[in-house]
C-alpha cells in the first residue's frame, strides 16, 4: 500500500536543543510494508496480506530511495486529522519521538492510508495489500506532476484523471463548454488557465478550490459571475482575475467581497456598471476594464490605490448640471430600518429576516459622509481625475484624457449642500 505526497519529518528534541525545523518538506513514498522474520523468505509485493508479522512505515524520497523504516505496532502516540480533507495530516510516533507531517495528498488515499496505519498501530490485519522492503524507483517520483499546459483538443486527457498533485493548470484552445469537473479534485491548484474556450457559466465548486489564487477565463462565453462564488473560500485565496472578452454586463455587489484581489482584468465585456462597492477592493493595484459600456464610475472608485489604471473606449457621460432627488421627509419605516442597521452593523441574513431585504440591505448606497441609503437620496455626477487613484493612467479617449465621471450619493439634503463645491 503506497501514498504519494510532500512529508517533513520533525523531531520533538529539535526546541529542547534550541533548534528549529527548516519547516519545508519533500517529495515521498510512503509504503506499508510487512517484514518478515530473517528466517523466512520475504513477502512478494501484493501477496500476503495481514499482520501476523509486523507492518512497519517506510518513507522514501527521490535522494534516498531505499527510505527510513519506522515501527507502527503500539508505537504511534497520536493522530492529528482536524484537515484531512485538505490533504494534510500528522503521525506522532513514540519511538523515534517524531511527528511525520503529510500534505499535499490526495485526501481519500490519505483517509484510506491513515486507516491502514491505525490497524497496523493495534496490531489488527491490514485489509490491503502489503508490500517488500524494495527500493522506491525514479518513476514513482513521476507522478509528482505540478505543472500541466494542454492547448489543444487531441491533447486533452478523455480517459484518464489529471495529477492530483498539479498546481498550475492551463487548458486553452481545447472547445470547452464547461469547466471539466476533474479538475475541481485538485485540491493543490493555485492557477487555473481555462481561457480560449467556449465556457458559459462557471459551478460554483469552483469556489471549492480552497488554494486557487490565480483564475484566468479570457475569452469565453460567460455572461455572469455567480454570487456563490464572491462567496465562496476564494475570498481568502484569489488574488489574479482575468475575465476579459466575455459577455458580462454587471458584476455582482458581493463581487468585492474578494478581498485579496490585486489583478482584475474586465476588458472587451459588455459591462454597464461596476460594483458600487469597489472602494472594499483594498488590496486591488491593477485594473483593465477597457472596451466596455461603462457610463461613470461608482463613487467608491475614489477609495482605491491602484498602480495601473486602464479605462479606455467607455462611453463615459458627461457629468449632469442637476442632481437626482430622491428624497422623501419623513424617511418611510423600510429607509429608516435600514439605515439603523446598516450604520449599526447589525449582523443580518436571510434566516433572521426575508431574502428580498437582505438584497436590499447588500445594494444600500453609500453617502459621501459615510451613513447608507436605499431609495432615498439625492444623485450628483462630477468628474474625477483618474490619476488620483492610480500612477499609471491608459488615456480613457483619443483626446488624451484621464478623467472619468463618478456618481454620488447623498444621504439628505445636508449632506448634498455640504458637498455642492465638489459637484461644481
Amino acid at each position: 500500500m503506497k501514498l504519494h505526497c510532500e512529508v517533513e519529518v520533525i523531531s520533538r528534541h529539535l526546541p529542547a536543543l534550541g533548534l528549529r525545523n527548516r519547516g519545508k518538506g519533500v517529495r515521498a513514498v510512503l509504503s506499508l510494508c510487512q517484514q518478515a522474520p530473517r528466517t523466512q523468505p520475504r513477502p512478494q509485493a501484493g501477496g500476503e496480506r495481514g499482520g501476523r508479522h509486523p507492518v512497519c512505515l517506510f518513507i522514501s524520497t527521490l535522494k534516498d530511495k531505499l527510505g527510513t523504516r519506522y515501527e507502527l505496532k503500539e508505537n504511534i502516540e497520536q493522530f492529528f486529522t482536524k484537515f484531512v480533507d485538505e490533504g494534510k495530516a500528522t503521525v506522532r510516533l513514540k519511538e523515534p519521538p517524531v511527528d511525520i507531517c503529510l500534505r499535499k495528498a490526495n485526501s481519500s488515499s490519505l483517509k484510506g492510508f491513515l486507516s491502514a496505519v491505525r490497524l497496523a498501530h493495534r496490531g489488527c490485519d491490514v485489509e490491503a495489500p502489503l508490500l517488500t522492503l524494495t527500493p522506491v524507483k525514479t518513476s514513482e517520483f513521476e507522478k509528482f506532476k505540478t505543472k500541466m499546459v494542454i492547448t489543444s483538443k487531441k491533447d486533452y486527457p478523455l480517459s484518464k484523471n489529471f495529477p492530483y498533485s498539479l498546481e498550475h493548470l492551463q487548458t486553452s484552445y481545447c472547445g470547452l463548454v464547461r469547466v471539466d469537473m476533474r479538475m475541481l479534485s485538485l485540491k493543490n491548484l493555485r492557477k487555473l488557465d481555462l481561457s480560449h474556450n467556449h465556457i458559459k457559466k462557471l459551478p460554483a465548486t469552483i469556489g471549492d478550490l480552497i488554494h486557487l489564487q490565480e483564475l484566468n477565463l479570457n475569452d469565453n462565453h460567460l455572461e455572469s459571475f455567480s454570487v456563490a462564488l464572491c462567496q465562496s473560500t476564494l475570498q481568502k485565496s484569489l488574488r489574479s482575475l482575468d475575465l476579459s472578452k466575455n459577455k458580462i454586463k454587471a458584476l455582482p455587489v458581493q463581487f468585492c467581497q474578494l478581498q485579496e484581489l490585486t489583478d482584475l482584468k474586465l476588458d472587451d465585456n459588455e459591462l454597464i456598471r461596476l460594483p458600487f462597492k469597489m472602494g472594499q477592493l483594498t488590496n486591488l493595484r491593477f485594473l483593465s476594464a477597457a472596451r466596455n459600456k461603462l457610463p461613470f464610475l461608482p463613487s467608491e472608485f475614489k477609495n482605491l490605490s491602484l498602480e495601473y489604471v486602464d479605462l479606455f473606449g467607455n462611453i463615459f457621460e458627461q457629468p449632469k448640471v442637476l442632481p437626482v432627488i430622491k428624497l422623501q421627509m419623513p424617511l418611510t419605516l423600510l429607509e429608516s430600518s435600514a439605515r439603523t442597521v446598516l450604520y449599526n452593523r447589525i449582523p443580518y441574513g436571510s434566516r433572521i429576516i426575508p431574502f428580498h431585504l437582505c438584497q436590499d440591505l447588500d445594494t444600500a448606497k453609500t453617502c459621501v459622509c459615510g451613513r447608507f441609503c436605499l431609495s432615498c437620496f439625492i444623485q450628483g455626477t462630477t468628474t474625477m481625475n483618474l490619476h488620483s487613484v492610480a500612477h499609471t493612467v491608459v488615456l480613457v479617449d483619443d483626446m488624451g484624457g484621464t478623467e472619468a465621471p463618478v456618481v454620488s450619493y447623498f444621504c439628505s439634503l445636508a449632506c448634498y449642500v455640504n458637498s455642492c463645491d465638489m459637484l461644481k
